[in-house]
């Protein structure tokens, strides 16, 4: 009896069922828009963040680096020799540590030591500064002005008129062309933590476990392709030429590494035997970063320690704005719209209410408890909201679904935490770089999970109950003497 009478009301209702349902649909379907692209913001900064930090990392280890003294800017310094040859080519490299203070290597043991610590590794970063080109030689002549021979023999002060000219050089110069690179000495036997561990090998190989002080390279796809080089090349570093084994493409965004090598070649390079200036950190227990970071401060004096949660304090762009977005003003006008949508359905349903009277009256008047009558109308209000519901999350797939397949572009800019660079990475801030920006570009999709899903069906039947608690109130309260007078 309950479910024909349900199906017959509902039938005969339809533009006010469907008004109540698509008042709940779009309250419904803002919510997962709104929750699918806040998903995205965390995904796309995670990537972010992973792109400078490596897979599976939660921390960095680094010292700031002291302010320069006078005596020791610590800017680039070039010196080339005087050679006979005219437009002879000449070539210099400075290879300089950036990041932070280098640490001593012994230090990672300490750390993967500490309590909390599942792993860690340390990596060296460089930056190459290439300087090439060639000098030409001027010509120096001289120019004679018309006089005697005796002025022009004369000893000071004599002759005034005429004279020989000073010399002049004419022509010559120089010509050379800069160029700088990042350098990441990478732990061969943890690559799985570190550097390269945002990065999959497209071309080649990896370093091998055996290449702990091999002559090899991995390039970035972006720097192996702006300067034509390829697996079986050689790259030359300070005048040591390294083989190039393979070519590394970044998991996300761009690398902010451009030359991979094995961790004592990069020490030998950046003359650092030993030393590493990043220490990354994996916790045995993501819930616990920040206890371990407490605990590493307090057992290492002196050293720095960034976590993802610091790191991304510093990420400003568009990726920001539109988290900030998303987060604050899209979530309240989602509750703001829900809570309307809810409104506008207890109004309508209690309007209908109203105008049922005679009915509700009448089914009083044969028998009907109070009870009976609120759980038909309480029914009622339930099935538009499920069906509110569906529409919702149909309409709340689309959107997300048009987000991702339209994938807008956003950047993301991270600036230096401190004198350690960017979290201590590569890529971060080395002398007279103290506050280092990387812009990256992100495509933005809108993932809805399964949470998602279940919220949108709980928020739905939600407003069926709201509705039909309203209108059920209103129904108990009917008299039949009601449906008397309104006969009458």
């Amino acid at each position: 009896m309950f479910g024909i009478y349900l199906k017959r009301e509902l039938s005969r209702r339809k533009k006010a069922t469907l008004v109540i349902a698509m008042g709940l649909a779009l309250g419904i379907a803002l919510v997962i828009t709104v929750t699918s692209v806040s998903a995205g913001m965390q995904q796309a900064q995670g990537r972010v963040l992973k792109s400078l930090y490596g897979l599976g990392t939660d921390m960095t280890v680094t010292k700031a680096r002291p302010a320069s003294t006078s005596s020791s800017s610590g800017r680039p310094k070039f010196d080339f020799d005087a050679k006979s040859d005219s437009g002879t080519t000449q070539s210099s490299d400075r290879v300089m540590t950036q990041g932070g203070q280098s640490l001593k290597s012994s230090l990672v043991t300490r750390v993967a030591a500490q309590k909390g610590v599942s792993s860690a590794v340390g990596a060296l970063s460089l930056n190459v500064t290439k300087v090439d080109g060639s000098f030409t030689r001027g010509t120096a002549k001289s120019s004679t002005s018309s006089g005697s021979s005796g002025a022009q023999q004369g000893g000071p002060g004599g002759g005034s008129g005429g004279g020989s000219g000073q010399p002049q050089v004419q022509g010559g110069g120089a010509s050379f062309d800069v160029n700088s690179y990042s350098v990441a000495g990478v732990d061969v036997t943890h690559q799985d933590l570190g550097p390269l561990a945002t990065s999959k090998i497209t071309t080649g190989r990896t370093f091998t476990a055996a290449q702990t002080d091999a002559k090899v390279a991995v390039l970035s796809a972006s720097y192996a392709k702006e300067n034509k080089k390829t697996v079986g090349g050689t790259l030359t570093i300070s005048g040591t030429k390294y083989t190039v084994i393979g070519i590394a493409t970044p998991d996300s965004s761009e690398s902010t590494t451009d030359v991979y090598l094995p961790l004592k070649q990069a020490q030998t390079l950046g003359d650092a035997k030993d030393e590493v200036t990043t220490i990354y950190v994996e916790a045995a227990d993501s819930q616990q970063i920040s206890s371990v970071k407490s605990t590493i401060q307090k057992n290492i004096s002196g050293t720095t320690v960034t976590t993802s949660a610091d790191l991304a304090d510093t990420v400003s762009g568009s990726l920001s704005t539109a988290s900030d977005l998303a987060t604050s003003v899209g979530k309240w006008l989602s509750v703001a719209v829900l809570v309307a949508a809810f409104l506008v359905a207890a109004l309508l349903t209690s309007s209908a209410v109203s105008r049922r009277v005679r009915e509700f009256g009448t089914l009083k008047a044969l028998g009907w408890p109070s009870r009976r009558v609120t759980r038909q109308v309480v029914g009622e209000s339930v099935v538009n909201g499920l069906l509110g519901g569906v529409l919702g999350i149909a309409l709340g797939l689309g959107a997300a679904y048009a987000v991702t397949a339209i994938s807008p572009k956003l950047t993301a800019e991270l600036g230096s935490t401190g004198g350690g660079g960017t979290g201590g990475g590569p890529g971060g801030g080395g002398p007279g770089r103290q506050a280092v920006k990387n812009t990256m570009e992100i495509a933005l999709s809108a993932p809805v999970s399964v949470t998602t899903i279940v919220l949108a069906a709980g928020l739905a039947i939600a407003g069926g109950l709201v509705a039909g608690a309203m209108g059920g109130w209103r129904a108990s309260r009917m008299r039949p003497a009601d449906a008397l007078r309104s006969v009458a």
